[in-house]
């Protein structure tokens, strides 16, 4: 069963069992943004670094379904919250290959982000390869394509490498990652790419793309997201540490049940 054939047929489940909860899912729960605060431990992780604050913003999905006002209340709390560095983790639109009429407007939502580290993204598999990120360079994203950035704060080196949805071969995040230092972060969109972060020794990957699986039922869970290692939060594989973020909007049925939209907050600390 694909990810979309799943989400349909738990929204028409939903809406079949128990219509309230759907009916709550698409008016509320998909506005009901929550706010997490995560301390990250990292292998390690240089001392200078320790504390260093990132904020994640995911899956923006600017459609018809996610509204300006959805993604400005998801910048305003990230901005509240003055992360050191920013990091955007792709599908900032729906369909991105055949409507792009919202790429100019997510990325006209998300311009108010800035950070003393700066402000760094990746794509999804909604993204193209031309219109979304030029549209996000035009206000001051940095948008890694397969490629690694160096940050130098309070004197150390950190390391940002950045791959699209679609690189998947180890070799291919290899390349992206040769020379790396050892703090190092994989902005990787597929949570799915853990495993050859533990097999190159990543120390830190930030992820989104479930939508941590958007509507969770009780006793049966986020079905949509099975096939994922971390459907949202925390996780590890060998010496290597996830995030997962459930993300700010929805595609394939505009609503969220057990699952809210969420900005994140990551502090980093060194761990064994």
């Amino acid at each position: 069963m694909t990810r979309r054939t799943a989400l349909k047929t738990l929204a028409l489940g939903a809406a079949a069992v128990g219509g309230g909860a759907a009916g709550y899912g698409f008016a509320i729960g998909r506005h009901e943004l929550s706010i997490t605060r995560a301390t990250l431990g990292v292998p390690g992780l240089p001392a200078a670094l320790a504390g260093l604050r990132i904020g994640l913003l995911t899956d923006i999905h600017r459609s018809i379904w996610v509204s300006h006002e959805d993604v400005s209340r998801a910048v305003s709390a990230l901005m509240t919250e003055r992360p050191d560095l920013i990091v955007l983790g792709g599908d900032y639109v729906s369909w991105g290959g055949q409507d792009r009429s919202y790429v100019g407007p997510s990325a006209e939502a998300l311009a108010p982000l800035v950070a003393p580290q700066g402000v760094y993204g990746v794509l999804g598999n909604h993204d193209d390869d031309h219109a979304v990120p030029s549209a996000l360079g035009r206000i001051g994203v940095q948008v890694l394509r397969d490629a690694r950035t160096r940050l130098t704060i309070r004197g150390e080196a950190l390391d940002l490498i950045g791959i699209r949805f679609w690189t998947k071969r180890g070799a291919d995040i290899a390349a992206a990652a040769r020379d790396a230092a050892p703090a190092s972060i994989l902005l990787a969109h597929d949570p799915r790419r853990l495993v050859e972060a533990a097999a190159l020794g990543i120390p830190l990957v930030l992820s989104g793309h479930t939508h941590g699986g958007q509507v969770v039922l009780p006793l049966v869970g986020a079905i949509a997201a099975q096939k994922f290692p971390i459907v949202a939060g925390i996780g590890r594989q060998n010496q290597t540490t996830i995030f997962v973020s459930r993300g700010i909007g929805t595609v394939y049925v505009p609503m969220r049940i057990n699952c809210p939209p969420e900005v994140a907050i990551l502090t980093l600390q060194a761990s064994a």
